[in-house]
């Protein structure tokens, strides 16, 4: 095998690196256009950071000045944080240090610079700057005066230089992501031939190579021979960021030990350590670097593909062509129940959806309830979207295992359901063979790679409460009630959060359908079959087997997540409080930014918490029960404009505008029940794709979920939809704003129609309050109960002791049949508001259309 023996000198920190990036192998492959979204050249800029002085730097040491140094960090850019050196007892160091970026023009740039105090123990961050490259010229140095305090003329200088180089890069990207190319560096070692082999126990090399997808891998020496090298160890990288390959040449000898049993050795290591620039590795062609015992052989291979992330904003494919055959369902459903002359045409068929609140098994059994009422009316056949989250997505799982479940009688479900309630759930849950299941369904899931958490255990706990065995079936096996339109597409919710952060300083929703799961604020989606698996720069790197429907369950209805932050700020409603306590010290150094609408980001200051608010964080921030799984953004950057995208839409936390904190910096995703924002499913019916023109609200909400599990304020009927209309007013999404008043929740009514005295681009809601109002006198719409029957329209729903109450987990064959029978009367006595709320979007459908035509 010929191979080049040379091998090119490795460039530190400080080092120009256009040369190593002007090579000619740096060449780039045509890629394929996609539908979905954009791939594109792009030029890569050279940007240079000269780090000058500070002034008036404020002393951290009591009895000496600070011993000041900066650190820079640019994640786009390169893994590795650089620094300058420290200048001892100084208050005005000069540095006058270069530093060299290569970094997409197209990706958001935001430079972190962090002047810090060296300290004996532990070096204090004393600020962090975030600084958006966008603001730098093209071509010409510019000087930026950092005032980290006016007061004390506390500055630090620094000056940018921003230059075109050679070559550009192929990006995928939809606007708000950007994909960029990804490169695979092989790793082979064979051993030379010695006269004398030394007696060695156990050799390995150690690499690392920071920002990609493996991160630190071990090769075995041992595998090695003198006439064969080892198989090769992958590393995959975004090709064109700064990357170092670091090789720990591990050597473990035996030496001889004076215990008593002599029969133990000590163990010493020789280590040897290099540090290889995969920049400079020429493409498809071998690279030996030769050590003393052995050699090292690399070689790199361009991986540009098609992605398996779906980027675009757009419906998937699937999803289009199920609303296609749906419409002719749904048109045949609303000529019959509205008693229309003519069929309706596909441009005047509205999308109807059925959107549900969290509420423990009252709403598991209330759903179940209305959707076979609807289906008596013939209304569940003009529904296009159900959605839900929390306690509905055990209904909905459930009733999709029926390929045809809303054209069979939903009267047999309803029974079979009461069987379950009526069970003792702790005996079913935590009898000795089932907790053997447990331990083996857990091991099963772990070796198949999956992360093990509490919501898994509890995902298997909801199968036995309401299973009569094991559920084989999966999320993607839903897709078969979905082949012909014959069912409503189901749509399950769940949060995406930071680790130690309340749901108020960031949160993100992502949505599952039988068909993808993802992200509508990125626009970024995979094949549901691949949830759980990892993914790397939007590839599909390691594929594991499909998680059962129970363990998504767990994760939808995962009300122990909630940490203390949450808590206190649903009881106290105060964003004072939260500003006080939650959000990290911010402040704007460019206030003629701020208010602008551009894609260039204000220069702002971080003052990091210290150590006592740090601890104070830890704990009120801990969740005690969070789902982890892979992040299939992992490695994904934002796009240099992604605030004037699509993304702007559900742009609705602190951390949006601080892209080097978004979901495509993590490993993971930390998923939480979707209560701990608002208890309802809304988000991915406001999707303007989807076209949503009316919402049959059922609400099994006694206020909020998460207040109902911990009883931490009385609870507010209507409270789900006023933080709806409250957030997608803030969003400007369109969505109804006159709504029940807290004036009336002391006499909550059954129905409300909303939004038919709105804009045309308002979409009407029929809201279903779960309220005992008239089923008191009345057990059939217009037909009074008699003195002996009063007692079974007596349905305490709201108090701390109802037998409905979100912890209760088994219900009495007395409690389960009026619960069902108060639902199903609420929805039949408001029947004639139903079919209005119907008409008014019929008609609205055919004067936009007249509206068109002329």
């Amino acid at each position: 095998m010929e191979s080049p023996t040379f091998f090119l000198q490795v460039p530190n920190s400080k080092t120009n690196l256009l040369g190593a990036l002007d090579a000619p192998w740096l060449h780039l492959h045509d890629v394929h256009q996609d539908a979905e979204c954009e791939r594109e050249e792009s030029p890569c800029y050279m940007l240079t950071v000269r780090i000058i002085r500070m002034r008036n730097f404020h002393r951290q040491d009591l009895l000496s000045e600070s011993d000041c140094y900066v650190s820079l960090w640019l994640p786009t850019s390169s893994p590795e944080k650089f620094r300058t050196k420290m200048i001892p007892n100084c208050k005005d160091p000069v540095w006058n240090e270069i530093f060299y970026f290569r970094i997409q023009s197209q990706v958001k740039n935001v430079l972190e610079l962090t002047v810090c105090d060296e300290d004996f123990i532990q070096d204090d961050d004393n600020r962090i700057i975030l600084f958006d490259i966008a603001n730098v010229p093209l071509g010409k140095p510019f000087l930026k005066k950092f005032e980290l305090n006016p007061q004390k003329q506390e500055e630090l200088d620094v000056e940018f230089t921003l230059e075109s180089i050679w070559g550009s890069e192929t990006i995928t990207t939809n606007g708000a992501i950007v994909c960029r190319e990804l490169s695979c560096l092989e790793v082979q070692i064979n051993r030379k031939k010695r006269r004398k082999m030394k007696k060695t126990h156990s050799k390995h090399v150690k690499c690392t190579l920071k920002g990609s997808f493996e991160e630190t891998q071990n090769i075995s020496v041992s595998c090695a021979s003198s006439l064969h090298f080892t198989d090769p160890t992958p590393f995959y990288y975004a090709k064109y960021k700064q990357a170092e390959l670091d090789v720990l040449l591990l050597r473990k000898r035996s030496l001889p030990s004076f215990c008593s049993c002599m029969s133990c050795g000590r163990e010493v290591y020789r280590n040897k350590n290099l540090t290889l620039p995969v920049n400079t590795f020429p493409e498809d062609q071998e690279v030996i670097k030769e050590d003393r015992e052995f050699n090292l052989l690399f070689k790199t291979k361009d991986c540009t593909s098609g992605l398996d992330v779906r980027l675009g904003f757009d419906l998937c494919t699937e999803e289009q062509e199920f609303l296609q055959k749906r419409k002719k369902v749904v048109a045949t459903a609303l000529k019959r129940v509205l008693q229309l002359e003519e069929d309706l045409q596909d441009d005047e068929v509205p999308v109807v959806a059925i959107m549900t609140t969290g509420g423990g098994m009252r709403a598991l059994t209330a759903l179940y309830a209305q959707l076979l009422t609807m289906q008596q009316l013939g209304i569940l056949d003009c529904v296009t979207y159900l959605t839900g989250l929390s306690g509905t997505t055990w209904t909905m799982s459930d009733l999709y295992n029926d390929p045809n479940w809303s054209q069979n009688d939903l009267g047999e479900p309803l029974i079979h359901v009461q069987k379950h309630m009526e069970k003792n759930k702790f005996l079913a849950s935590f009898a000795p063979e089932r907790l053997k299941y447990y331990v083996e369904e857990l091991w099963q899931r772990h070796k198949e790679g999956h992360y093990i958490s509490f919501t898994d255990l509890w995902g298997l706990i909801i199968e036995a409460m309401l299973c009569d065995g094991k559920n084989h079936n999966k999320l993607t096996d839903q897709q078969r009630a979905l082949t012909h339109g014959q069912n409503p597409l189901p749509i399950y919710l769940c949060l995406n959060v930071k680790e130690k952060m309340s749901n108020r300083g960031f949160r993100e929703w992502l949505d599952f359908t039988p068909y993808e799961v993802g992200f509508q604020k990125y626009g970024a989606y995979i094949r549901a079959e691949h949830f759980g698996s990892e993914f790397f720069m939007g590839h599909l790197m390691k594929k594991k087997q499909e998680s059962r429907i129970c363990f998504l369950e767990g994760i939808w209805s995962s009300v122990f997540s909630v940490n203390l932050m949450d808590a206190w700020f649903m009881s106290v409603s105060s964003e004072d409080f939260w500003v006080k306590w939650a959000r990290d010290r911010v402040t704007d150094l460019d206030e003629s930014v701020q208010n602008t609408w551009t894609h260039k980001l204000p220069t702002r200051v971080q003052y990091p918490p210290d150590s006592l608010a740090s601890v104070f964080q830890d704990i009120v921030m801990w969740r005690p029960a969070v789902t982890v799984v892979p992040n299939f953004l992992k490695g994904c950057s934002m796009h240099n404009n992604y605030l004037e995208s699509e993304f702007s839409k559900w742009k609705d936390c602190d951390l949006d505008s601080f892209p080097n904190q978004l979901t495509g910096a993590e490993d993971h995703l930390f998923l939480v029940d979707n209560a701990f924002a608002f208890d309802s499913s809304y988000p991915p019916l406001m999707r303007p794709q989807r076209k949503v023109d009316a919402i049959i609200h059922l609400n099994y909400s006694s206020g909020s979920q998460i207040a109902d599990l911990i009883w931490i304020f009385p609870p507010v009927i209507t409270q789900p939809l006023t933080k709806a209309s409250e957030y997608f007013s803030e969003l400007e999404i369109p969505f109804p704003k006159i709504i029940p008043s807290k004036e009336e929740e002391n006499n909550v009514k059954e129905c409300y129609l909303i939004g038919d005295k709105e804009s045309p681009e308002t979409p009407i809601v029929v809201h279903f309050a779960l309220v005992n109002d008239t089923f008191r006198e009345y057990k059939a719409p217009g037909i009074k109960r008699s003195p002996e029957e009063m007692e079974d329209g007596e349905v305490d729903l709201i108090s701390t002791c109802s037998p409905y109450n979100i912890n209760a987990l088994r219900y009495s064959e007395k409690d389960f049949d009026k619960l069902v029978k108060m639902s199903q009367y609420n929805m039949q006595n408001n029947k004639d508001m139903l079919i209005k709320a119907l008409r008014l979007v019929v008609e609205r459908k055919r004067i936009h259309k007249k509206g068109q035509k002329a």
